[in-house]
């Protein structure tokens, strides 16, 4: 069977039937209201976001969906592969997180080793050192550092699978039965663990000692992170939980922004940059996964299709910044008039904090990151590169 074949044909057997439901990864408050104009013109702006990852693509030399495929195609994933098809028909979150791994519109799975790429490219080589000239370079990245965005996208996929755990603690009827939930925790503990150790692996052949350094601290912010957000559970027996958006920003940048962060400097660090150039692009990794995570987060609050009963997450940046405005007194109150026969009415609770100040604050809280990724790529040359970072911030922090 041809690669293409096999492509065409992988939907199907991961039960592909239409778009999959996606599984959900800094200023202090009184500095939102401060944001200043917005940089981004929308003139700038591509209309849509499979545009923008398009155009990004074009300018990387190839389309990074098939970025980690040699590893996804290996006869050991293969087999984990097989196994996943048997969790086809039950409501293990494995399998949704299988699907999009196929197939994702807005979330860009592989969003991540692109901003890598793209990075790398604006960057382009040390003048200072010229100790990499010797490396193998392909439209302007490095062998290297391309080698990096498959392995940040690796780590990145390992946790979204080790995510998909199931809490069988907390298991009721209506999820399904018990030892389909036990089957599918096992798979997603070992396939996400393959994948961690092929990255691990591929890390140490990059040589590098500073590199690896930088992902593994990468990698234990991830696992931190999750802690933290599956402590702070916004189910509904954590529903009154006040983490409070201090907290909140912690949270979010070890579980959604650290790797980004940590992998753009660590391309940096592979063409040799100094210490300056690095923190650039830290801090671009930084605020652009923020901001991409407050746009997720807004999601339920600005789209004009939105199911009255679809459930959002409580921990999130309008809900969160909602509480903060209104005082966790109030807040109790309010969920108390939500709840309906023991359950939350989502579409109650979401009009009452459209109505107040959460939703608007994280619309300039996202634009407020999006506005300190702007400026940390000031310091790259201009470049078709750098052109593509900032509208990937563009469509990220556009409202209307």
């Amino acid at each position: 069977m041809s690669l293409r074949q096999l492509l065409l044909r992988l939907p199907r057997y991961l039960g592909v039937s239409g778009s999959p439901r996606r599984l959900w990864w800094s200023p202090s408050l009184d500095t939102i209201s401060s944001v200043g104009s917005w940089r981004g013109q929308s003139s700038r702006s591509p209309a849509h976001w499979n545009q923008v990852v398009s155009d990004a693509e074009k300018i990387v030399g190839y389309p990074t969906s098939f970025m980690s495929l040699r590893c996804l195609l290996s006869d050991e994933l293969s087999n984990i592969a097989m196994q996943v098809r048997k969790l086809v028909g039950t409501q293990h979150p494995l399998l949704t997180t299988a699907r999009g791994l196929v197939r994702d519109s807005w979330h860009n799975l592989q969003l991540r080793g692109l901003v890598v790429l793209l990075i790398s490219k604006a960057a382009g080589p040390s003048s200072m050192n010229t100790s990499c000239q010797n490396y193998d370079v392909v439209g302007g990245i490095y062998s290297c550092q391309r080698s990096l965005a498959e392995i940040t996208e690796l780590i990145h996929t390992a946790l979204l699978v080790h995510r998909g755990i199931v809490n069988l603690n907390e298991l009721q009827s209506s999820d399904g039965l018990l030892k389909d939930m036990q089957f599918g925790n096992k798979i997603a503990i070992l396939s996400g663990d393959f994948l961690l150790a092929n990255a691990c692996n591929r890390l140490a052949l990059l040589q590098n000692t500073k590199v690896v350094e930088l992902l593994a601290s990468a990698l234990m912010d991830l696992v931190q992170g999750v802690y933290h957000e599956n402590s702070t559970s916004a189910k509904e027996n954590h529903i009154t939980e006040d983490i409070g958006i201090s907290t909140w920003k912690k949270q979010t940048f070890l579980s959604h922004g650290a790797l980004l962060a940590k992998s753009c400097q660590a391309a940096m660090e592979l063409a040799k940059h100094d210490a300056d150039v690095q923190d650039m692009a830290f801090q671009y990794g930084k605020h652009m996964a923020m901001s991409h995570k407050i746009n997720s987060d807004l999601q339920p609050f600005i789209k004009e299709k939105t199911s009255d009963s679809m459930a959002f997450n409580l921990n999130s940046a309008p809900v969160v910044l909602h509480q903060e405005f209104l005082g966790r007194d109030l807040w109790i109150k309010q969920i108390g008039k939500a709840q309906e026969k023991g359950r939350l009415d989502y579409a109650k609770l979401r009009e009452t904090i459209k109505a107040g100040k959460g939703v608007t604050s994280a619309i300039d809280l996202c634009r407020y990151h999006g506005n300190k990724a702007l400026e940390a790529l000031e310091s790259f040359p201009p470049s078709e590169a750098r052109s593509a970072l900032e509208n990937i911030v563009f469509a990220v922090t556009r409202f209307s």
